[in-house]
């Protein structure tokens, strides 16, 4: 079963498409990193030079895709988009960087999870604008030099350090996205709620930011379902009641949490006494894979100091006791 703020994307979200800015202008939030952009776009402009290769990293759904498609639309080039694990083989690379025009844009999503034999291949590329494929069978093989257009690659990850280094220092341009503030998140509810039509209180706005893990990406999918309880069981505005009264059906608590969440803490807790424990261990036995605790359900976690990663592994902090509302148990290393 999916999540409610599962922070993955979905297929079926395309309503999540009219959502997004065209603009730095419009771009809401990561002050820091937008300011940064437009001076190198700029930059970029005046010197008629194509911007160079730039990786954008940080937890999902900060808008490191709206953001690609903002840089596209600034440089007024065109984009082309593709995955990571879509790119299987040098072929596949090799047909899309083919494809370029010069000054296009190519965003690849998820660029750490592709293979290295093609990683290996994207350098020539990043560099020289150029790749050597090799056709033909063993033994009669031969190489062929493609000369490509000058492009700007824009790659996205959550997890910057499966990178390798030969290839995160081609970027001469990398970005973290943070976390958003409340604040932003409420003003990106109301732009929300100004597309869709529907009224909705500062006060809702403020509380569905609250529990919105700081990701424009779940405001937006919390909203909806919001949206849904006020048209059913309201009289189609969303208002403080029926915003708290809708996201504690859902099950997500005042400060973002799931189930999901309460589980993986209340297994440490239970189970491993509070920890410290491994992430092996913690993912057995709460049935999910590593990767996604790592990817989905840490970041935050850490972030707002209910989780604490050791070299000993992971660690319920008392902000964690509290908040569940648990008796402190001391662990084995406590007690050292």
């Amino acid at each position: 079963m999916d999540r409610i703020i599962d922070e993955e994307k979905k297929i079926e979200d395309n309503y999540e498409l009219s959502l997004r800015p065209k603009c730095l202008k419009e771009y809401i939030g990561q002050n820091d990193v937008k300011d940064n952009m437009k001076v190198f776009i700029e930059a970029a402009k005046l010197r008629d030079e194509v911007l160079d290769h730039t990786l954008l990293y940080g937890p999902p759904g900060l808008g490191k895709t709206t953001l690609a498609y903002i840089i596209a639309n600034e440089l007024s080039s065109n984009i082309k988009t593709t995955s990571g694990p879509a790119i299987e083989k040098t072929g596949d690379l090799a047909a899309v960087l083919s494809s370029l025009e010069p000054g296009d844009v190519l965003f690849i999503d998820e660029i750490h999870r592709m293979p290295k034999i093609v990683e290996e291949v994207l350098y020539s590329a990043m560099e020289d604008f150029s790749i050597d494929i090799i056709i033909g069978n063993e033994g009669s093989s031969r190489s062929i030099k493609i000369d490509l257009p000058p492009f700007t690659l824009v790659g996205a990850t959550t997890r910057v350090g499966d990178l390798s280094s030969p290839l995160r220092d081609r970027f001469g341009i990398v970005s973290k996205l943070e976390y958003y503030s409340i604040e932003d998140l409420k003003i990106i509810i109301k732009r929300t709620a100004e597309v869709f039509e529907i009224e909705i209180e500062d006060e809702a706005a403020i509380e569905l930011a609250k529990r919105s893990r700081g990701t424009p990406r779940i405001a937006n999918r919390l909203f909806k379902r919001v949206r849904d309880f006020a048209l059913v069981n309201g009289n189609g505005n969303i208002d403080l009641s029926i915003t708290k009264e809708s996201l504690d059906r859902l099950k997500v608590d005042s400060s973002g949490l799931d189930d999901t969440d309460h589980n993986l803490l209340k297994a440490i807790i239970y189970k491993f006494n509070g920890g410290p424990v491994g992430v092996d261990a913690l993912a057995a036995s709460i049935g999910e894979e590593v990767s996604t605790i790592e990817d989905v359900y840490e970041p935050y976690l850490l972030q707002n100091g209910f989780l604490k990663r050791t070299n000993r592994g992971r660690i319920v902090t008392d902000k964690a006791y509290a908040h569940l509302g648990i008796a402190h148990q001391e662990g084995l290393f406590d007690q050292m």
